[in-house]
């Protein structure tokens, strides 16, 4: 991040552009991929400042809305499910994040787009850990704090799959989906 965030978000742009399936989760956060630019820009601003790094946050938040325009392109197929707690991180105000949940609502039916979530209280295999993205099950990037690591051999690939599949296992999707998001939409409008 030492020239910023944006030309990290222009990385991502090139990587989605070149990939025709991505398997995702996220445990804590709304995945880029689906993001608002109010919310961008809060995460964004919140992980420069963490991150002590150069403040390019509207370059930043430009880059990544260009790397949803994947979302609206025939023969993709973005697989990405969340955590319910990522629903409920009030990283943003509560009219942004509100926004946000709008927008996840709007991915539901999509045809490039399964959009799941992992319930609180969901009987699972695995507890949901971190978030990893698996891109063409042919690499698999996870990012943590400092850092993104990437994984090509067939034993990380196989691993994370597994992890996805259980993890997918006990997310709901469509309609129940919805209800999830109401149900935070309602406890965030809460002051």
């Amino acid at each position: 991040l030492a020239a910023g965030h944006g030309p990290v978000q222009d990385r991502y742009v090139v990587e989605y552009r070149r990939t025709s399936t991505v398997r995702g989760y996220e445990a804590s956060v709304i995945p880029g991929l689906f993001q608002t630019p109010d919310y961008a820009r809060h995460l964004l601003a919140g992980n420069a400042e963490l991150m002590r790094s150069p403040r390019d946050t509207d370059t930043a938040v430009a880059a990544r809305m260009r790397r949803q325009e994947v979302l609206y392109e025939a023969g993709r197929l973005f697989r990405v499910l969340i955590w319910e707690g990522a629903l409920h991180a009030l990283v943003c105000p509560r009219d942004v994040m509100a926004g946000q949940l709008d927008r996840l609502v709007g991915l539901i039916g999509m045809s490039t787009v399964e959009f799941g979530i992992v319930p609180l209280g969901a009987p699972m295999s695995l507890t949901p850990k971190h978030g990893f993205w698996i891109f063409d099950e042919k690499r698999v990037v996870v990012e943590t704090i400092n850092t993104e690591l990437s994984f090509d051999s067939a034993d990380d690939l196989a691993l994370y799959g597994r992890a996805w599949d259980g993890l997918n296992e006990a997310a709901v999707n469509g309609a129940q989906a919805h209800r999830i998001i109401a149900r935070a939409r309602h406890v965030i409008a809460q002051p």
